[in-house]
C-alpha cells in the first residue's frame, strides 16, 4: 500500500529519532502525536512517500534494531540524517517541504515556544571551539558537496559566506528551521556528533 515514511524528532528527546508511517497527511499525525504527555511538537525532518509503506517502514526498523530504545516504540538512537539518507533512496515523492509549512499550524504559540527551548538548551554552534580551524573542509552528506570554515560561526560556499542552517536549506531547496549540523561531515565524523561531544549535556 502506497503511504508516507517519516523521520521525526523532538527538542524535548535529545539524540533520539522517530521513525513511522502513515497513510494520511504526515501533518494530521503530526498533529496526533502532539498529545498533553508531549511538551514541544514534533519536528519532522524528513517525509517521503513510498511504493509500500508497511515494507519500507520495517524494513527501517530491522535496520536500525540494534539502536532502538524500546522494542515497543519507534524511537531510535540514530543521528536524523542515518534515516534520511536511506528513505531517501525508496523516496515517490519528497513531501518533506509541504509538511514542514503545514505543520507550523498545528499550535503556532507552542512551535514558537520550542524553538526559544532549543536555542536556551544547546549553545550556538562554534567551529573553533569543536576543534575545527579555518580553512576546514566540511562535506556535504546528500552529494558531492562542500563548504570551508571561516570564522567560528560561518562557512565559506563559493566565494560567500554562510551560516550552515541557511546553506543546508539552500542545498536541500528547502525554508524554515534548519539544524544543518547533521547533514555534513568533517574529516569522515559528522558534524552533530563533533557538536555534541563538544557541549555535552551530562
Amino acid at each position: 500500500m502506497e503511504g508516507s515514511v517519516y523521520v521525526l524528532t523532538n527538542p524535548a528527546m535529545p539524540n533520539m529519532v522517530k521513525i513511522g508511517k502513515t497513510t494520511r497527511d504526515v501533518e494530521l499525525r503530526l498533529a496526533d502525536l502532539y498529545s498533553t504527555g508531549v511538551p514541544p511538537p514534533f519536528e519532522c525532518e524528513y517525509a517521503a512517500k513510498v511504493k509500500d509503506v508497511d515494507k519500507t517502514e520495517k524494513a527501517f526498523h530491522t535496520a536500525f534494531e540494534p539502536s532502538r530504545v524500546n522494542p515497543k516504540r519507534e524511537f531510535f538512537n540514530i543521528n536524523p540524517e542515518q534515516a534520511i539518507a536511506v528513505l531517501s533512496l525508496m523516496a515517490i515523492e519528497d513531501v518533506t517541504p509541504s509538511v514542514q509549512e503545514k505543520a507550523k499550524t498545528i499550535d503556532v504559540e507552542a512551535t514558537a515556544s520550542a524553538e526559544k527551548f532549543k536555542k536556551k538548551r544547546r549553545p550556538t554552534i562554534n567551529y573553533f571551539e569543536m576543534g575545527l580551524k579555518e580553512g576546514d573542509i566540511l562535506k556535504f552528506g546528500r552529494n558531492e558537496e562542500s563548504c570551508t570554515v571561516l570564522n567560528g560561526r560561518q562557512v565559506s560556499y563559493k566565494g560567500e559566506s554562510w551560516f550552515l542552517s541557511n546553506l543546508t536549506n539552500k542545498l536541500l531547496d528547502r525554508t524554515g528551521p534548519m539544524d544543518g549540523s547533521p547533514y555534513w561531515y568533517f574529516n569522515g565524523k559528522n558534524l552533530k556528533d563533533l557538536y555534541n561531544e563538544t557541549y555535552s549535556i551530562d
